[in-house]
């Protein structure tokens, strides 16, 4: 019987701290749900996507991820509604920078949400939709999310470059793809090359 009340004690004392924690923490904490598909107007794709482009650009110059997560979250549930309720846009019906925004919602998704959209993505490349680059970065990130060294080194985490698969023929890859050289690409992130 004893043994049971330390026991409940710990964990009471461990609920306790993490609650106070969570408390002093909680402007550092955001959960926004799951991404849903929502009902959107397949006629009106084209404002749709135009706004989700300019809101993912502001977002992402902000600099403040936490302060526009749900503005994020909704361009996201926006995009793959667009996608499930009208079809894969293409680059005739929509334009360049709202394919663009197709690309961004996605990229800036979650881990599953990549994945699943991963092979629209291809097929949107493929037929001159999206371009190689970007194909390059969503595949670099899909591998990074599975712990998988990256391609074409186009993701940087803890103020590094990820690792690289075969990083002394990257910029031939990097090429392939439409990509400047790792080392022009680095320095936008104060990180030096190195291969080995």
């Amino acid at each position: 019987m004893k043994i049971k009340k330390i026991l409940f004690s710990i964990l009471t004392a461990l609920v306790l701290m993490i609650s106070i924690f969570l408390y002093m923490n909680k402007d550092k904490f955001v959960y926004v749900g799951s991404v849903d598909i929502i009902e959107v107007d397949c006629s009106k794709k084209l404002q749709i996507l135009s706004q989700v482009l300019e809101s993912d650009q502001r977002i992402r110059k902000a600099n403040k991820p936490l302060k526009y997560a749900k503005e994020d979250h909704r361009n996201q549930e926006l995009v793959i509604s667009i996608i499930e309720k009208c079809g894969m846009p293409t680059l005739k019906e929509v334009g360049q920078r709202r394919m663009d925004a197709i690309w961004l919602g996605l990229q800036h998704s979650t881990e599953e949400i990549r994945k699943k959209y991963f092979p629209q993505i291809e097929k949107a490349v493929e037929n001159g939709d999206l371009s190689k680059g970007q194909y390059a970065l969503m595949k670099d990130r899909i591998l990074m999310d599975e712990g998988k060294p990256q391609i074409y080194g186009s993701q940087i985490k803890n103020g590094k470059l990820y690792t690289l698969e075969n990083p002394e023929t990257v910029n031939e890859r990097r090429k392939e793809m439409g990509m400047e050289p790792i080392e022009d690409y680095l320095k936008n992130f104060n990180i030096q090359f190195n291969p080995n």
